[in-house]
């Protein structure tokens, strides 16, 4: 099977899906979960089932969305698409498992963010394949059942405890996606700029690879801007020195880190001593909301030790502390450059 290539002039926006993969053979990394997930669409497929319901967590980027595809595609049945804020009401719900046909996907991105009589909804649907809604109104108002065929519903969450526990136990498959190591990140890469069509050099995409803090969307983000880079500001060939030196204008640090993620290890020893601190006044004094906080730049900090959770609050780590070149009092090193700004 070929790759996809993207038509010369063709927005990268609307070629943003060929980025991904297509089935088990192109997906790369989670190896684990890809093993299991393989065995149970196969199961699934010869006894002409649908597959058990499929939980996905982990943080931003790892490839949630893109493994539901596959599963669709791997198992040959449609994929509906919604997340949790753009199903506010049970009767949302209902219209959405009332159009599933037999052994399609339901695929719900932001899981967790269902409001819990929506996700009520789900439970007798998920077990016993029906739902009951109220129909009439006041003396007149009764229950009616709807049938539903059998179907797959596909869970996507970067918080996976912020869901509720009778909803969680309907899952039979429960994942957890993983960072990548570098050189799963380094084949994400090669694969993507081949369809962009565009020449990575091996060493750019391993520096690349370095900095993109074990997340393919990250990888791809910084390939395309790094490409950008190479066509208005050289040949268009990505090597080395062209990628250090969009990841220099892009402040991506040698661990990943941007501006962002050491503002918040800046905030931690310069207006709290290291911690611990609340999330709620760690974001407010950097301007950011909990939610980007806690699912966009903890799960990276924490993965690589510099900032710890405790039932206290976030507390940066010596590490952290040492990655600014700082002591967890605040203080610089003997003889460490003042990071910059």
């Amino acid at each position: 099977m070929g790759e996809p290539k993207a038509p010369p002039g063709y927005p990268d926006e609307e070629f943003h899906q060929s980025l991904r993969p297509r089935d088990f053979g192109e997906y790369v990394g989670q190896g684990a979960v890809l093993e299991q997930l393989e065995i149970s669409v196969s199961a699934a497929r010869a006894r002409g089932e649908a597959l058990d319901h499929v939980l996905l967590h982990g943080p931003p980027g790892l490839g949630k969305t893109s493994l539901a595809a596959v599963l669709a595609r791997e198992l040959d049945v449609p994929m509906h698409t919604s997340a949790g804020p753009l199903v506010p009401r049970t009767g949302d719900m209902v219209a959405l498992l009332n159009s599933l046909a037999r052994n399609e996907i339901l695929f719900i991105d932001e899981i967790h963010r269902l409001a819990p009589a929506v996700a009520e909804v789900l439970y007798p649907a998920m077990e016993d394949h029906y739902v009951d809604i109220m129909v009439g109104e006041k003396l007149g108002a009764h229950s009616l059942r709807i049938d539903l065929p059998p179907f797959t519903l596909i869970g996507a969450t970067t918080r996976a405890d912020l869901l509720t526990g009778p909803l969680r136990d309907r899952f039979p498959l429960v994942h957890q996606l993983e960072f990548y190591s570098i050189a799963e990140v380094e084949t994400v890469l090669a694969r993507s700029a081949r369809v962009l069509r565009v020449h990575l050099d091996p060493d750019a995409g391993g520096e690349i690879a370095s900095r993109a803090r074990g997340t393919p969307r990250v990888a791809n983000n910084l390939l395309r801007r790094v490409r950008d880079y190479a066509e208005v500001r050289s040949d268009g060939t990505i090597r080395r020195d062209t990628a250090l030196a969009l990841l220099e204008i892009a402040q991506v640090d040698g661990q990943g880190l941007d501006r962002f993620d050491r503002k918040i290890l800046e905030s931690l020893l310069d207006n709290f001593s290291g911690g611990p601190v609340g999330v709620a006044n760690l974001a407010a004094t950097l301007g950011m909301d909990n939610r980007t906080l806690e699912e966009v730049h903890e799960p990276y900090l924490i993965y690589r030790g510099f900032l710890r959770r405790t039932g206290k609050g976030r507390m940066i780590t010596d590490r952290g502390a040492r990655h600014l070149g700082r002591a967890a009092s605040g203080t610089l090193f003997p003889g460490s450059p003042v990071p910059k700004p």
